[in-house]
């Protein structure tokens, strides 16, 4: 991954009038354009925009199509009066999260110091999920942020290397960081800030990657489990494990159950949609190797189902979300991505191996 100085770091922000009151974002602590990528005609998101300054920066100079949001009413109220009438900007007062979850993916997504490290973390899923794939995402952080990369929450390399596996966790690639100076006054008032900003580009692969769940065998109890395709007018049904990964509703076969059976409970239990085993298609065994285990994965169509998905108590699986086929999430479970790929091989899609037996009916 590149790392560059702070030569390669420029304001990103416009020069301010004389007597103008400052952004609540830090001032200079974001990327300029070129770190952004190409812009013209791209649909761009800014998160934290303040008063969109920069934002309307990007339409002007460089024919973004630029989507600006600050959860702070006061922000912007003073960004619809100065740039509300500017054609390609569109102002939103609303939480950061639910605009993410409800709006068509970008082309580029970009933090320049408007939203707190912390959050920045807690959204990560959202933002990977709110990228085309190709798109960019481009954050500012503090350079000393402790970023958790251990259940402890200490750090175990320096920024750069923690965001690194922390957006990988996410399906995201690292391709560029800079380490920017502070700028703006020399003592800020507040608590204590560190010496400057990581400005950090990732990028999401034009394929998904299925990613598997531990490198340690599956317990013995658990080794074949059912993955259930929901798939119907608003898209694919996936859910987010609470170790980060997405995957289709399912889980372990009890004794004495069929796999219909199966596939109609852990429907049921994991999302609240209800099924009858009549509504289920079997595709197929899939059997590949972990730890010197065997793992068998059979792949199944819930052709009709009743209810709305919603995460269920003590549940690991839950934020049930409906994907189009063409803009699947990062970091699949790879038992889910090889039942994928079964029901569809056109998918994008790239996991380890694993033998398919298709069931005859």
């Amino acid at each position: 991954m590149p790392h560059s100085d702070a030569r390669r770091a420029r304001e990103f922000t416009d020069p301010e009038p004389q007597g103008a009151p400052r952004d609540r974002a830090l001032p200079g602590s974001g990327p300029d354009e070129a770190f952004l990528g190409e812009l013209s005609g791209r649909r761009v998101l800014e998160l934290g925009c303040s008063t969109a300054r920069r934002a309307a920066r990007l339409v002007r100079a460089h024919g973004a199509v630029v989507d600006a949001v600050d959860p702070a009413a006061d922000a912007i109220g003073r960004a619809r009066a100065e740039h509300g009438s500017l054609p390609g900007l569109r102002l939103f007062h609303t939480a950061l999260d639910a605009h993410l979850r409800t709006a068509e993916p970008y082309d580029v997504i970009c933090s320049a110091g408007g939203v707190p490290a912390g959050e920045l973390r807690r959204l990560l899923p959202s933002l990977a999920t709110a990228l085309v794939p190709g798109g960019a995402l481009c954050l500012s952080v503090p350079d000393d942020d402790p970023t958790p990369v251990r259940p402890d929450g200490q750090p175990t390399a320096p920024a750069p290397d923690a965001w690194e596996t922390l957006l990988a966790a996410h399906g995201l690639h690292v391709e560029e960081t800079v380490t920017a100076p502070a700028s703006g006054p020399a003592n800020p008032p507040g608590p204590a800030r560190g010496t400057g900003h990581l400005l950090v580009r990732a990028r999401r692969p034009l394929r998904v990657v299925g990613r598997p769940r531990g490198g340690g065998p599956p317990a013995a109890h658990a080794a074949i489990g059912v993955g259930a395709i929901v798939h119907g007018p608003r898209g694919l049904l996936l859910g987010r494990h609470r170790r980060g990964t997405w995957e289709l509703p399912g889980g372990t076969v009890e004794p004495g159950e069929s796999l219909q059976d199966t596939v109609v409970r852990e429907l049921r239990e994991e999302t609240g949609l209800r099924a009858v085993p009549s509504d289920v298609r079997l595709l197929g065994t899939l059997l590949d190797e972990v730890g010197g285990m065997a793992r068998m994965t059979v792949g199944a169509v819930v052709t009709r189902w009743r209810g709305e998905p919603a995460d269920q108590p003590g549940e690991s699986v839950g934020d049930w979300r409906w994907h189009p086929l063409d803009r699947l999430p990062p970091s699949l479970f790879e038992c889910s991505a090889q039942s994928l790929t079964v029901w569809r091989p056109d998918l994008p899609i790239d996991h380890a191996p694993a033998h398919f037996t298709p069931y005859s009916t």
